[in-house]
């Protein structure tokens, strides 16, 4: 939901670079570029002591093995004509050193680092000593290359399909790919993977084995929808008092409203939760929304 880069965003997507088709045909102001790039121009001390970038994921896999190999991000493209090599796309590295962030890949001193892998390949001599010990795990324990959140759960979600459709004529290769994800938190990501690439405007992607090894993924979702309860709940005139009753009972607000859906479903004698509000339409006019 961090949107204070628009400005480099839009620069970059000024380019017109082929990197961009990518990305549904823009950059958004949430992606790891403008948000460096933001850095850059706004921190200049921070800038100039970093020595390293890294997605949260590859930070923690680093500190957990010691080895800095990353897993695919949104921000690494591929050559069409070998994809299992690993290769960058042809015209990676021309991207970032036309929007103002070439010193990020500039030989030995490069602050992202070349070497990347698919998800889930595993890393180093797995756990450290220390980071076992930190963990109450054993040294050498297998650490896979990270996924970030909603790609963790799209990999858990595809392959959980109805029954009627497990019968279904077709290979899992096919199946997987007539299927979409939605994993919902603070924002909700929905994904789909094919074994072709396909460019639709306002859709991230094709990302090459960003989720699921040698598919192709894209997404789109929504920038904020958790978090909107949340402040939806939060700013409400009631609460406060929703507070207040919570902590009297030792229960968080959740578990409070949980309990007060619960009784009006109850009361109201309706079968399913969801049902209570059939008659309540919200528009989804909040800022995030793509």
């Amino acid at each position: 939901m961090d949107h204070r880069a628009l400005d480099q965003a839009e620069r970059i997507n000024s380019h017109s670079s082929p990197v961009l088709q990518f990305y549904g045909g823009s950059v958004s102001p949430e992606m790891q570029a403008p948000k460096l790039l933001w850095v850059k121009e706004n921190l200049q001390k921070t800038w100039s002591m970093v020595y390293r970038w890294m997605d949260l994921g590859n930070w923690l896999t680093y500190r957990a093995t010691g080895d800095e190999t990353r897993s695919l991000s949104h921000m690494e493209q591929w050559r069409e004509s070998n994809p299992r090599g690993m290769e960058p796309y042809g015209t990676d590295e021309v991207f970032w050193a036309e929007i103002g962030l070439g010193d990020l890949y500039e030989g030995s001193q490069a602050k992202i680092g070349h070497s990347v892998v698919f998800p889930g390949h595993p890393l180093g001599s797995g756990l450290t000593p220390t980071s076992a010990k930190e963990l109450g795990l054993l040294p050498g324990t297998p650490v896979g290359t990270s996924l970030i959140d909603a790609h963790a759960g799209g990999v858990g979600v595809m392959e959980s399909v109805p029954e009627a459709e497990s019968k279904a004529d077709l290979s899992d290769e096919e199946a997987i790919c007539r299927r979409m994800v939605l994993v919902c938190g603070t924002s909700t990501c929905h994904m789909a993977v094919s074994k072709n690439k396909l460019f639709i405007p306002g859709v991230w992607g094709p990302f090459w084995s960003a989720m699921i090894p040698e598919y192709w993924l894209t997404e789109g979702g929504q920038s904020a929808t958790g978090a909107l309860l949340d402040y939806i709940v939060e700013n409400h005139a009631a609460a406060p008092l929703l507070a207040n009753h919570a902590a009297s009972q030792s229960v968080s607000i959740f578990e409070l409203l949980n309990k007060i859906l619960l009784s009006m479903a109850h009361e109201q004698n309706i079968p399913f939760l969801s049902a209570l509000s059939q008659d309540t339409h919200v528009l989804p006019d909040f800022h995030g929304n793509r």
